[in-house]
């Protein structure tokens, strides 16, 4: 972090110049691809070249895959090449059928992403465009607005009341002010207040800059490298991760063991060591990575059809799980378009000098674009051609007024106009004008100018105040000048409720999300907004109020509250951290400048594709459109693909776990391998395919009528339960295979491996459609894909014994008698699983 009293910069006067050889109007186009190419793109993120490359070898860095292809070079050394190379065949389709699902999945994430790009007005050939942030280079020059990220480490040029945002870099709580300097003394440039550094954004106030250093060699790229910081983990990674430790240590436990009993049975050691490794792979979910990947690719391509991009997939999992919602009214539950409803006199009576003097203050207005201006300047075309700007002093969280000195030509005058809110105009106002022009002391109409303010808000009109002030001989505007003003009037405005917002958040409610509102405007408009929902003041919870509970007593306070009325921008964090204190997996919608810290501590930061770009990009979420039907559709696709994520892994512990723990323990009793190294392989590579279709498949409706949240004990409990039935039945296999087979030795071995080989795979293919469910098999219908890649390996698997590939895989064709007793015997599996199904999910809640 860089030290805030920190004078010294690091550029020096020579690299300043070098840099600064572009025109300060722009470089030239052909130039910034040169730069481009030069010092590459400007971005802190390594790049992701040969992504396809990496994707494939990602898919054997299993520690387990290493040593089984070292395993399968022992078998070429010791001469046993048929073995070896089956074994590696199917080790390379196993990965490339991960490699196929994953690389396919990050394909498509990539163009979602292309969606929502930051953007940043440069300077090239004289004109000023808007560029992706990555295309920026040194000896840009960038213009900065209200809301926009620094887009690299800069000199400022110009600049008007500039106020930066470096908490990121300095920890400083707030902003802090800009100015130009001199950019030929060296004194200057190394001046902390000429610079800006990438990662800051813009509060308040415009500015010029020319970009010195861009990507890893701004000083947010220097910390970011040195620190190797990585975004938190979410709740679902954090499960995941937990998981694959169990299965692991169980997993280590086990191979250990059955290759060291195999071996004081004297039985061949690379044929137990190979056993073991295969027994390995299949307790091993080592297509979880892939699985997840493309669930969460699936997820994100639904929720784009929904108007929902997600920037970071993880963020899915707890989209699906989120059961509190908050958000500004503005847009969400308004139509976010603000109109002007009067210009009122102090006495309440319609005023054109009201209404002349904020169409001034807003047509001048630089800072940023805002409803409240747009509305202003909308609502009647006014001339205003008699008057020119002189100064402005741009509005701030803190001030909450925006002021604009004008010269009016006919008359010389110098006029300050400001606006803002209410009470913070009030605040620097020793006078007020009356209706007739007359102007009295404020004190004597305070109270009545108070109370029209009370009754506007119980109307639910947002109220802002008019001043201004004539300044003799000045052509900027000083801090001291926001003093001693004339009150003029007020602006009331109005943004109706969107149509059937009511039934919106009453489908929110069935979904299990609380919708609570986080919101400026005073309490008296709250209450008015949510009465129309029918909630009562008592759900109300102000600014002030919050100020006076700590941390404990706020976060037992927030789960009753249903609006956060007056509330500061400093304040939003804090409510969101309360809620997540309290239990809750909490979603924050922010679309301003003052939304990024919210958005930072928020489970699920959301976000809309017309919002600032510092809470663009500080968003896991950007809706397409600031809807919560839109928010309601992504919630839907986040817990679809939470469902099928889960799925897979409750295959993993039932089925598959099941099989290669049963076959683990046929080994210490029976005189040979239940099954060989290449056939456990086989067996493991054909139950890949049903689940790779999971993520195609259908949900039921009561998975997603209410969020849930990763629970490795249900899923312990889970892998006992379904693992210890699928054992019960692989014994039950084991002793009919030994009892009703007499042939040869050989033979024997050959058609119990068969046989086993067939009730293993078809088995574990067909519980897919029990335990995707919590519904009877016959009452939920799978996904199209899921269906048709169950029953097509049920038939391969049947097939293969018959086929020129038994003999290379050691299997021999089975009688059809044989068959209906592994067929009878996979049906009561089923039958059973789904008996026991039903009691698991009425004893076990999730």
């Amino acid at each position: 972090m860089i030290d805030s009293n920190q004078k010294f910069w690091a550029f020096s006067a020579e690299k300043a110049l070098d840099v600064m050889k572009s025109s300060t109007d722009g470089m030239a186009g052909a130039e910034a691809k040169n730069r481009l190419a030069e010092y590459g793109a400007n971005s802190i993120k390594k790049s992701k070249k040969n992504n396809a490359f990496f994707t494939l070898l990602s898919q054997f860095k299993s520690p387990i895959i290493i040593i089984l292809f070292f395993a399968i070079g022992l078998s070429f050394y010791l001469k046993d090449t048929a073995d070896a190379f089956i074994i590696l065949a199917i080790v390379l389709a196993s990965g490339l059928l991960g490699f196929w699902q994953e690389h396919g999945a990050n394909n498509a994430v990539a163009k979602l992403l292309s969606v929502v790009k930051i953007k940043t007005a440069v300077l090239r050939d004289g004109k000023q465009i808007s560029i992706d942030i990555a295309e920026v280079v040194p000896g840009d020059v960038i213009i900065l607005e209200a809301g926009n990220i620094v887009a690299g480490d800069c000199l400022i040029l110009e600049s008007n009341s500039l106020f930066v945002d470096e908490a990121a870099l300095t920890g400083e709580t707030y902003p802090v002010e800009k100015q130009a300097g001199v950019l030929k003394e060296e004194a200057a440039i190394n001046d902390r207040n000429n610079c800006l550094w990438m990662g800051t954004h813009v509060i308040s106030g415009s500015a010029k800059a020319i970009v010195m250093n861009t990507g890893k060699n701004t000083e947010f790229g220097k910390i970011s490298e040195s620190l190797k910081a990585k975004q938190p983990e979410t709740e679902f990674e954090r499960g995941i991760k937990a998981f694959g430790f169990l299965l692991m240590k169980i997993t280590m436990i086990l191979v250990v063991t059955i290759f060291i009993i195999n071996i004081l049975l004297k039985r061949p050691a690379l044929d137990s060591f190979l056993f073991s490794l295969a027994l390995a792979v299949g307790l091993t979910p080592q297509l979880l990575p892939a699985i997840i990947s493309t669930n969460l690719s699936h997820g994100a391509k639904m929720m784009a059809k929904a108007k929902v991009i997600v920037k970071r997939l993880s963020s899915i999992e707890n989209f699906g799980s989120m059961n509190v919602f908050c958000s500004d009214k503005t847009g969400t539950l308004t139509d976010g378009i603000v109109k002007l409803q009067a210009t009122l006199d102090i006495n309440g009576e319609e005023s054109e000098k009201v209404l002349l003097y904020a169409f001034i203050n807003s047509s001048f207005e630089t800072g940023f674009i805002n409803p409240i201006d747009e509305a202003i300047r909308s609502f009647k075309q006014l001339d205003i051609g008699s008057y020119t700007k002189l100064d402005e002093q741009p509005y701030d969280f803190t001030r909450k007024r925006l002021s604009i000195l004008v010269s009016e030509t006919k008359t010389n005058a110098k006029i300050m106009v400001t606006k803002g809110a209410l009470k913070n105009v009030l605040a620097v106002c020793t006078q007020a004008e009356a209706g007739d022009g007359k102007i009295v002391d404020i004190s004597t109409v305070k109270d009545e100018i108070e109370k029209e303010f009370e009754e506007y808000s119980k109307k639910g009109y947002r109220t802002l105040g008019v001043s201004y002030r004539v300044l003799d001989n000045e052509d900027l505007i000083e801090k001291d000048h926001e003093e001693n003003m004339i009150f003029l009037g007020y602006i009331t405005l109005y943004d109706p409720l969107k149509p059937n917002i009511v039934e919106t958040i009453a489908n929110l409610k069935n979904l299990g999300i609380s919708l609570k509102v986080i919101t400026g405007d005073n309490r008296l408009i709250a209450a008015h907004v949510i009465s129309q929902f029918g909630l009562s003041e008592e759900s109300i919870l102000t600014g002030p109020e919050i100020n006076n509970l700590d941390s404990v007593a706020l976060s037992r306070k927030v789960a009753d509250t249903a609006v956060f009325a007056e509330v500061e921008p400093n304040q939003k964090e804090r409510i969101i951290v309360a809620l997540k204190k309290a239990g809750f997996v909490v979603g924050y919608m922010g679309d301003g400048i003052n939304d990024a810290s919210a958005l930072h501590a928020a489970d699920v930061s959301i976000s809309v594709d017309s919002a600032v770009d510092v809470a663009k990009e500080a968003a896991d979420i950007v809706l397409l459109e600031k809807d919560l039907n839109v928010l309601i559709s992504g919630v839907t696709a986040g817990r679809i693909t939470f469902a099928n994520t889960l799925k897979y892994v409750f295959m993993a512990t039932s089925a598959n776990f099941g099989n290669m723990f049963s076959m683990a323990g046929a080994s210490l009793f029976l005189p040979f391998l239940p099954l060989l190294p290449k056939q456990i392989l086989l067996t493991n590579l054909l139950t890949d395919f049903p689940e790779m279709t999971i993520a195609s498949d259908s949900v039921d409706n009561e998975l997603i009528m209410q969020p849930r949240k990763w629970d490795i004990g249900f899923i312990k409990k889970f892998m006992i339960v379904f693992g210890l039935i699928s054992s019960v039945f692989d014994y039950i296999t084991f002793g009919v295979l030994m009892t009703i087979l007499h042939h040869p030795l050989v033979d024997q071995f050959k058609q119990f491996r068969t046989g086993w080989f067939l009730e293993s795979v078809c088995s574990a293919a067909l519980i897919v459609l029990v335990i995707r469910s919590r519904k009877p098999f016959y009452k939920s219908a799978p996904g199209k894909y899921l269906m048709i890649a169950t029953f097509a390996i049920v038939a391969v698997t049947l097939i293969i014994p018959y086929t020129p590939l038994a003999g290379l895989m050691g299997f021999v064709p089975l009688p059809a008698w044989i068959l209906l007793v592994i067929g009878a015997i996979v049906a009561a599996y089923i039958v059973t699983a789904e008996i026991a199904k039903k009691i698991f999910y009425r004893i076990v809640k999730y």
